[in-house]
């Protein structure tokens, strides 16, 4: 089992500017959040690397890594292969957290089950050709004219979509993920493991966890 994210995270020390005792070298330890994971550009942007993975009913970045790797624990992983920041707004949510949201960003079920748009659905000619795709936002009296085997055709091919399933896209949207292949794990948590090492050469450093100092900027 990998070690959790943030007790791979180095610490750094930095004065105190709180304490009343000028004369003593107080500091305080904390978390070094400016060291961020990262994953190599030459891994991060292969697709060899990575397999899709469609995020089943209200599953979290744990569960997901539990299933990929036993080891639930490797959550930001799974956040990292897909440049997730924000979980709260780039993983869907659950049905009933989304329900709430969309009728607190709405107002009330009659706006929610409101039209937004008309979109296209697909019309195909008698051998099977597109003639317009489905998605396409148009107006709701749209329609469209073609030929097909001389015979001059008219179709009004419009639906409606509501706010609703406007929303629900956007999540289902969010389900569709990339996550590493379990092959390539010790790779990334050894490019881990140095990244978030210090390196000898400058005043601060203490050892490879810590730094001290007054300036918290050199801590990178």
């Amino acid at each position: 089992m990998a070690k959790p994210y943030f007790r791979q995270v180095p610490n750094f020390d930095y004065v105190n500017r709180d304490s009343k005792d000028t004369t003593l070298n107080d500091y305080v330890t904390v978390k070094n959040l400016f060291k961020r994971a990262k994953i190599r550009d030459d891994i991060f942007e292969r697709l060899a690397y990575f397999e899709k993975y469609t995020i089943i009913g209200d599953e979290r970045p744990d569960y997901v890594a539990y299933k990929m790797y036993d080891d639930s624990t490797l959550d930001w992983l799974v956040l990292l292969s897909n440049n997730i920041l924000n979980v709260q707004d780039e993983w869907p949510k659950p049905q009933v957290l989304l329900d709430k949201f969309l009728l607190d960003k709405y107002g009330s079920y009659e706006k929610l089950n409101a039209i937004k748009h008309y979109e296209t659905i697909e019309v195909k000619n008698s051998k099977d050709l597109t003639i317009i795709p489905a998605g396409l936002i148009v107006n709701q009296d749209f329609s469209v004219e073609y030929f097909d085997g001389g015979t001059k055709l008219r179709s009004q091919i419009t639906v409606p979509v509501t706010n609703y399933e406007y929303e629900e896209r956007i999540e289902n949207e969010k389900r569709n993920i990339f996550v590493l292949r379990p092959k390539y794990l010790d790779l990334v948590l050894n490019d881990l493991q140095t990244i978030m090492q210090y390196k000898k050469g400058s005043e601060q450093y203490v050892s490879k966890t810590l730094k001290k100092g007054e300036d918290i900027n050199l801590f990178i």
